[in-house]
């Protein structure tokens, strides 16, 4: 569930970005490379910085409770 919740919002936003690039090249029929690319990234890079303070907290959670049940033996 961790991994679902902290990777939701980066693989939604490339997804929903690749779509409407595929969307574009093909009503266009431009098949540049970069144009996939750049625009993903870009997507990425802002999700990670508006989002990285919730992914974070959801990974120290889950980093807490794997060390607690090592603690105390499961």
């Amino acid at each position: 569930w961790t991994v679902l919740t902290a990777s939701a919002p980066v693989v939604l936003v490339a997804m929903a970005v690749g779509i409407g690039i595929a969307l574009i090249q093909a009503l266009t029929q431009i098949q540049e490379i970069t144009l996939t690319f750049v625009p993903k990234i870009v997507a990425i890079m802002l999700v990670v910085a508006l989002t990285g303070p919730f992914i974070g907290g959801q990974i120290s959670a889950f980093t807490n409770v794997i060390f607690e049940r090592i603690e105390h033996g499961f």
